[in-house]
Parts: structure tokens; sequence; C-alpha cells
């Protein structure tokens, strides 16, 4: 079977039937963490160099509308791997596990794993402390190498061997540092950064012979802090070259109260960096760690094109969820704003129609799941929120309908072409015209000639949202054995 056709074949194969297990396609799913719409190919900022993901996106279908289910790691990651909206799971924050919360949910993984494929992974697929990635879902796993192993607590990181700090922390060279927050140059080579030793998995399961199609996925940290990457990624980046946010003063002025509570979650860190003058620095090291990322990402897909299985390969590119640096006065994700919820996707698969086209219409990661049933001709699961993307990659004028992300319950952002609608908990609203106003700085709500324009948006947020389930201290978790038991009340 060609190239060319196999995607209309696989696409057209009857929900009931079995396809030839030697002709369904493999998956390679990589992933990045915070990485927000600065790359290139999505012109978030000037002179940002990420050559493998715009090349990827030049043979493979740039979705340039993309946004998370959640802006933050763990509902974002959980919504995508079961399909399913943080509103449908009451999976809302990171302190939460999906699996005693979801007991009978089957993840994108476990799917592909009960329907013939070898299904392996390195690194931050799933949310990376213990608890969020059963050892079930995988034939083989190779789980997370930090490059901060003293900062991670013994609870939350079993597998982690902690030291003491090191000399010269925090490399960012902040004053009374605390968590995570740190950037810089660590003393080791590129080689033996974390996110080299998930890509050196990949690249060794890669030219392995495999009888069964297989379902790979390979999760890279960066560039989530710490934003440690090795200098020659620095060095593309001169500080005095290096732009700061567009910014106003006044930006908050016309936000509700809920999404100013949001902007100002860690707003401490944000006043620190600016206080001691690191924030082109902390910039820098954000577009350092993106390149090193790209760098990677690159590795891997030359690497899968020159394997056995380059032709007959879905190949899918991603991050959770964006990241603020300095706009409305935040770091981090957290928000409903573009900042936070737009992110890199791209599809490269086989027949796939108009490569090199980017597709403008909205669209979600919570789609990835039955985009890749559908592409791999399998019976598919009926319970999904997301909508396939296979129609955008045979047709790349595809309608589409308008996208929802939520952040806590009762949240919601609303997303089409051109606009972003959201609505609050307590009701305030937002409305920006993201053609004429791509840093949403005017809310435009207020205006009575943009009723009718809320109201045709609001139809598509969750007419409900589910009470956020217990979070992990609710739970005895036992990582030797990987279960999970409710503590009983007090």
């Amino acid at each position: 079977m060609t190239r060319r056709t196999f995607l209309g074949s696989a696409m057209g194969a009857a929900a009931s039937a079995q396809p030839d297990r030697t002709r369904r396609p493999n998956i390679v799913f990589v992933s990045v963490d915070d990485m927000n719409d600065w790359v290139g190919c999505l012109r978030g900022y000037p002179g940002v160099q990420t050559p493998n993901i715009d090349r990827l996106a030049r043979r493979g279908v740039l979705f340039a509308n993309a946004h998370c289910a959640s802006p933050l790691c763990n509902p974002s990651r959980t919504a995508l791997l079961t399909g399913r909206r943080p509103s449908t799971t009451g999976i809302y924050n990171n302190d939460q596990f999906w699996r005693p919360n979801l007991p009978g949910v089957v993840t994108i993984p476990q799917y592909f794993k009960q329907n013939g494929y070898t299904v392996a992974g390195a690194g931050k697929v799933f949310h990376h402390t213990a608890g969020c990635n059963p050892p079930d879902q995988w034939d083989e796993f190779q789980l997370q190498v930090f490059d901060d192993p003293w900062y991670r607590r013994d609870e939350w990181y079993p597998w982690n061997k902690r030291i003491p700090n090191p000399l010269g922390h925090p490399y960012n060279g902040l004053k009374n540092f605390q968590g995570e927050f740190d950037w810089g140059v660590l003393p080791k080579e590129a080689s033996e950064y974390g996110d080299q030793k998930a890509v050196d998995y990949g690249q060794r399961f890669l030219a392995r012979k495999h009888e069964k199609p297989f379902f790979l996925a390979v999760g890279l940290w960066h560039p989530h802090i710490p934003m440690f990457s090795p200098r020659q990624y620095y060095d593309l980046y001169p500080e005095s070259k290096v732009k700061l946010p567009e910014i106003r003063a006044d930006d908050l002025n016309d936000i509700p109260a809920v999404g100013r509570e949001f902007a100002a979650f860690r707003r401490s860190e944000h006043e620190r960096i600016v206080k001691e003058g690191k924030w082109k620095d902390a910039v820098r090291s954000y577009l350092a760690a993106i390149s090193f990322a790209d760098a990677m990402v690159g590795a891997l897909v030359r690497t899968v094109e020159q394997s056995a299985y380059g032709s007959n390969t879905v190949l899918v590119f991603w991050s959770d969820n964006g990241w603020h640096l300095g706009e409305k006065q935040h770091w981090h994700k957290s928000t409903l704003w573009q900042r936070s919820t737009h992110v890199p996707l791209i599809i490269s698969a086989p027949g796939m129609r108009g490569a090199g086209k980017a597709r403008n219409q909205p669209v979600n990661l919570l789609d990835l799941y039955p985009t890749l049933v559908e592409l791999c001709g399998l019976p598919g699961p009926k319970d999904l929120d997301g909508e396939s993307l296979a129609p955008l990659l045979r047709d790349p004028a595809a309608r589409r309908n308008p996208t929802v992300s939520t952040y806590l319950p009762n949240n919601h952002a609303v997303r089409n072409e051109r606009w972003r609608y959201i609505r609050y908990s307590d009701g305030g609203e937002e409305l920006y015209d993201c053609v004429k106003d791509p840093n949403e700085f005017t809310n435009l709500a207020g205006m009575p000639e943009h009723a009718g324009l809320k109201r045709d948006l609001a139809q598509w947020m969750p007419k409900a949202s589910a009470a956020s389930k217990p979070e992990r201290d609710a739970f005895d978790f036992d990582f030797a054995t990987y279960t999970f038991k409710p503590k009983r009340a007090q």
C-alpha cells in the first residue's frame, strides 16, 4: 500500500473490522512541556530558532490554532491521554491522581496495548509525580531523569536519587531562592541531560526489530522549569538582542476578579525577577530551552525517518500547555488567555494531503485520541470528548467547531478562528478579537454589540462541570505495588 493511499484506506476501514496488522501504522508521540507558541512556524517570538520543529511543520500538518484542554500539566495530560475534559473527569489540578479517581478509563497507551500494539515510553508523558504513570499502561517505560535531583521530594519521586544542593545553586543568581524556578547552564555535557536520556531510549527502541505495530511516546521536560540548557543554546540568543514580551501597565484593569486572581498566582516570582534585573535573562533561558528541545525533537524525527518504520509511522508533536513570561504580570501557566492555552501541535501521517499548509481552524489536544484511533483503522471508543482531526488531514478547508479550555471548575475559554470568549465561575467575562488584538489587551465583553457573539460562543462551553475529585492526600499510595487505598475519614 503506498503512502499516497494509506490514510484514506485506513480512515475508510469499518469500525468493526480489524485491519491487517502488518499494515497498521506505528505511532511516535513526542511531547514537550510548557512550550507556548514561541516557535518559528507559529511566529510567537521573532528570531526564535526552532529549525527542526519548523521542518516537521513543513513535512506534516501544523495546527496553528491548537489549544490545551486545561492550562496546567496534570489536567492537560490527563485530558489528552483519557480523551475526556476536566469538566467530565473532575481532574482539575496537579494534586490529583487520575487512576483511583477514574478506575474504568482506558487511556491512549492502554487502548493501543489492548489492540495489539507494543506500547513503550520514556520521560514525562503522564504527569511526572509518582502515582500518575501506572506501569500497566506500558509494555516498557523509562522513568523521567531529572536535571535537578537535589530538588525532588522523595515521596513524589521515589525512583530519583536525591543529592545535596550543588555548588553554584541557584544557577540563576536570584537572591533568597526557593523551589524549582531556576535556570542556567549545568556543568555537564548535553548528552547527560535528562531529556537526552529519553531521546536515547526512543532511538534505541526505533533501532530494534518490531514484529507488531508500536506506539512510542517520548516526553521531553524542556522548556519547563528549571530551565537548564547547554551553553550552545544560550549562545543562540545574545542578551542584547533578547526582546521582552509586549506588556501594558493597565492590562489587568478590565479583567474580572477571577481572572485577576489567576494572574496573581505566584506573582511574587515575577516581581522578584523584575526587581533583581533578571527578566531578560529568564526570557533568554526560556528561548535556550526551546531551542534545546527543538534539537532533541529533530534528532528523534530524523531517527524515525531513517528507520525501517519511517514510511508507515504517524508522528505527533505536541506541548501540554503554554507559558507566560510576564504578560499580564504573570509567570507560569494556569490562566485562560492565549499565552497559556495556545500550543504547538503537528501531525505527520502517511498519505495526508496539504502537507506544509497550516490549518487555522480551532482544535484541541483532546482531539488526538480519536484522531489516532481513526488513523489506525481501529474501533473507536464511544465516550471521548474530542473530535478526530482526520478530516483536516484530508482537507485543509474542513470546517471545525470552536474549542474549549478549562481551568478549575466552571471557568472556560472558547476559541474560534477569530475570537476568544472567557466566562468565569462568578459570571465574569472577557472577549478578545485575536486578529486585531493578539496580545488580548482590550476586553470587549461589555460592549452591547457583541452580546450575540458571546451567546454563540457560550453554547460550546460544558453545560456542567464535574465536582473536583479527591486529591492525592485522600489516598495511601504504595509505589512498589502501584496501589491506592482511600484513607479512612478521621
